[in-house]
């Protein structure tokens, strides 16, 4: 008789029919010759009581650890809710355990009993690369065992004090006692068991909604002022016979665009780990080359990125010692990228101005919020960064710092990443892009380039500064070409598109298929 698909590609069907082993499983090793009775019979040989002991008959060692394992049948309260073999490995869909589909399903089939516990997991990195389709890393039998699961009170244990870091060596070689410490399972619902993560998680949860609802309500407010200044000036196409500004130069054009490139890179490839759980994320991680990949393709865009960094501090430096500024000059002279009275009070009468309180005010060089992205990329490095290094190198710095930060360098990267990146393509975009007198795009980032006419309108005191220091001249330069301008608007177009694609993802994950 030919054996049913299902059971002819199983492991004991492949063994028999394509391997030629005889003394692999067939049904009569199972459900016997002449006896077989309904499972739930407490004879049979398959019933819930007898399953372990029917496969002893092959697989004998693994029997003898699965008896003395916390789920053998008389070890708990509930011995007939206790898992068997066939709960794990099925009864006639067996497959290989060393491939990375029987992998990921082992860990749905642990949480079945383990609810609570296995939800924790899919929070953590593991959990998270896991549900992205990658088998390498840690699943619930790598650290607990497959068949002799013991109280971790146990010496024998795989997670006794005894064993922990040893486990722990698989896949980590340079692991220590203080590596350990990583809270596996820790919860941010849990203040008095897990306090750091606790407040941690809370306090990044109270930062965003704090900068998303000021910044959002400062956007609502804008807008109409924003309408009615594009019905008084629309915009207006550039002479290309009229010299124009140049507020950017093209060394600071270059250093945006190579981080367009590496926030957008850190922004896709993070975001589809946050959002693990959604098609959307699993589709491009597997688009990407898989998880691997992705994370090469995301460290190698975070290095970047503190490259990019550390030059733009190395500028500073230069610009310092060529145009003969003191760091006085620098940090608190007019042109200065930190907040200062002045721009508290700039930001007092733009919201007058937006309530019909008082008139537009007259910006300069720089704005409130301009300085405020400025700023904010300062931030992100400090603390996405240096919280991204603890998570790239866990055993390097768990060697002098205590295995729960780790949990804690999680939440503070993934939040404030997720916050970077809201604010960037949806606050930023705006301010730079989507308000009405930019729309459809503000392309002076791009090209460094701004009309005269558009100088006196937007940053008067600038313009007045430059008249009174008759330098505007030395600051003029031709239009850039057509054919440029066209190759800029292409990459600045599937930027905008890119991150707002994003958004629609992360808004979508959030309050649409949170679970």
């Amino acid at each position: 008789m030919k054996l049913p698909f299902i059971i002819r590609e199983s492991i004991h069907g492949k063994e028999l029919l394509k391997g030629g082993l005889v003394v692999t499983a067939t049904c009569t090793s199972c459900h016997t010759a002449h006896k077989e009775l309904p499972a739930s019979d407490p004879e049979s040989s398959v019933n819930r009581s007898k399953v372990s002991a029917t496969c002893a008959s092959c697989h004998q060692g693994i029997y003898e650890k699965f008896i003395r394992s916390v789920h053998a049948i008389g070890k708990g309260k509930d011995s007939d809710k206790l898992p068997v073999c066939n709960d794990c490995h099925s009864a006639h869909t067996i497959k290989r355990t060393d491939a990375d589909n029987f992998k990921l399903e082992v860990m749905d089939r642990c949480g079945k009993c383990h609810r609570d516990i296995a939800m924790t997991y899919f929070d953590t990195f593991h959990g998270k690369v896991s549900k992205l389709g990658y088998g390498k890393t840690a699943k619930c039998h790598d650290c607990h065992g497959s068949h002799e699961i013991l109280p971790i009170v146990n010496p024998r244990s795989t997670l006794s004090r005894e064993n922990i870091v040893t486990t722990c060596m698989k896949c980590h070689p340079g692991a220590t006692r203080r590596f350990s410490g990583y809270l596996t399972h820790a919860t941010h619902h849990d203040p008095k068991k897990y306090p750091w993560i606790f407040w941690t998680f809370w306090s990044m949860t109270g930062l965003l909604v704090g900068v998303f609802f000021m910044s959002g309500l400062h956007t609502l407010l804008w807008l109409p002022q924003s309408l009615a200044m594009r019905k008084k000036h629309p915009p207006q196409t550039y002479d290309i016979d009229e010299k124009q500004y140049v507020r950017f130069s093209l060394r600071y054009r270059i250093m945006h665009a190579i981080m367009i490139v590496s926030f957008l890179t850190l922004a896709i490839t993070g975001m589809t780990l946050k959002f693990s759980y959604t098609k959307w994320a699993n589709f491009i991680s597997h688009l990407l080359g898989g998880f691997e990949v992705s994370g090469f393709i995301h460290r190698t865009a975070a290095v970047i990125m503190f490259g990019l960094f550390f030059a733009h501090i190395g500028d500073l430096i230069r610009s310092r010692k060529t145009q003969s500024l003191t760091w006085k000059d620098i940090l608190l002279g007019p042109n200065t990228m930190l907040i200062t009275g002045k721009d508290i009070k700039e930001l007092i009468a733009t919201i007058k101005w937006y309530i019909g309180k008082g008139p537009r005010p007259v910006y300069g060089r720089w704005t409130y919020w301009e300085k405020f992205d400025y700023l904010a990329v300062f931030w992100g490095i400090t603390i996405i960064g240096s919280s991204g290094l603890i998570l790239w190198f866990p055993e390097a710095f768990t060697r002098f710092l205590p295995g729960w930060l780790v949990n804690v360098a999680t939440i503070i990267h993934s939040d404030e990443a997720l916050l970077a990146t809201g604010f960037i393509f949806t606050i930023h975009f705006f301010n730079t892009h989507f308000r009405p007198e930019k729309f459809p795009m503000d392309k002076v980032i791009f090209t460094g380039r701004t009309s005269i006419e558009e100088l006196k309108h937007e940053r008067p005191t600038e313009y007045e500064a430059l008249i009174a220091k008759q330098e505007l001249e030395k600051h003029l330069a031709p239009p850039m070409l057509p054919e440029q301008v066209k190759v800029i608007t292409i990459f600045a177009w599937i930027a905008l598109i890119i991150g707002i694609s994003l958004i629609i993802g992360i808004i979508y994950s959030i309050f649409f298929i949170y679970k």
